[in-house]
């Protein structure tokens, strides 16, 4: 009787033993869409939420293609459109969405929600890496009286209203509120400045190279070219340190306003994503920001490399979230 139960109990055993095998073999098999050691199971989408052309698409692009030559992933990858809203279609896209597929993000994804614009924030998703930066620029006519920012400032601080500041297409971007932060640093009374919204940087270019405006501020790579053919006089820009190529023109910071205004990039995946999941896409895109693919696609979009991985974008969107809405205040645009 005592053997009988003794061959029970292990002809039990071996039944569990062999049911939790297998059934750890089938899940193996199947993989799982939301992550764990075999993420990824299907295919990766990279969203681009605005049209082709333009900044957001050609970084998805970009790393699409660096990520399949250099065999960082294995895993076929497409990139997505998803144009309107300034961000905002291609982010509600995104927060239906898992692991598999990323989008490009800017610091529309803060100020379309402090702006009243859009119900998403950056703490709708989970921020996976900032990438790359541009820089903002004061620029005026290569006849204009002003040689350094700090002059425009001076005028500015006895007069907001005196100069009329060409901006595009629109209050409360990255263009207006670098302006608006170096102002404010320099004791202008900002909710006074008289800013002339356009369509774009050509409409800009027009009017300045028309004198219909005094000064434009817009991003470097916008404004180079005619900067470095004589057309246009760059006068102060927002980086830390002289831009490669117009050593010449003086950061704020060189002219006495403390200040830096990065225009950046960067990579966010939807909510709830595990650990491993995010630990997958740190692994990728580090690799990804070392390679010598990478930095020459830097170096011909004039992008510079500003990585940061997931918990340090974290931090950053966190701070750039408290700087924007301060400058948004002070500017008028939001009580």
């Amino acid at each position: 009787m005592v053997q009988l139960r003794k061959l029970i109990g292990i002809m039990i055993l071996f039944t569990t033993l062999l049911i939790a095998g297998c059934s750890s073999g089938s899940d193996e098999a199947s993989g799982s869409d939301s992550g764990g050691s075999d993420f990824p199971t299907k295919n990766i989408e990279i969203i681009a939420p605005a049209s082709p052309g333009g900044g957001w698409d050609a970084t998805a692009r970009s790393m699409q293609k660096v990520f399949s030559d250099e065999g960082i992933i294995e895993k076929s990858m497409n990139v997505v459109n998803k144009p309107g809203g300034g961000g905002e279609v291609g982010w509600q896209y995104l927060k239906s969405k898992d692991a598999h597929t990323i989008s490009i993000n800017s610091s529309l994804v803060i100020t379309n929600n402090l702006l009243g614009q859009s119900e998403l924030t950056y703490n709708d998703f989970t921020p996976l890496a900032i990438l790359t930066t541009e820089w903002n620029s004061v620029t005026v006519a290569p006849d204009s009286k002003f040689n350094t920012g700090a002059e425009i400032m001076e005028q500015l601080k006895k007069d907001p209203t005196s100069l009329k500041i060409a901006v595009a297409p629109s209050l409360g971007n990255d263009d207006h509120l670098s302006f608006v932060q170096a102002a404010q640093e320099f004791g202008v009374d900002v909710t006074k400045l008289n800013f002339m919204i356009y369509e774009s940087g050509g409409d800009v270019l027009t009017a300045m190279l028309g004198g219909h405006v005094d000064v434009a501020t817009s991003s470097v790579s916008e404004f180079k070219e005619q900067v470095l053919a004589g057309k246009l006089k760059m006068v102060a820009v927002t980086s830390e340190k002289p831009i490669e190529g117009l050593e010449d023109v003086p950061t704020w910071k060189e002219q006495g306003v403390d200040m830096v205004f990065p225009h950046w990039r960067g990579i966010m995946g939807p909510p709830d994503m595990t650990e491993d999941e995010i630990t997958y896409w740190d692994e990728k895109i580090s690799k990804l920001v070392e390679t010598d693919a990478w930095k020459k696609i830097l170096k011909n979009n004039e992008w510079e490399d500003y990585y940061m991985d997931s918990t340090e974008s974290a931090k950053f969107l966190e701070k750039q979230m408290e700087n924007y809405n301060e400058l948004l205040n002070v500017s008028g645009l939001i009580d």
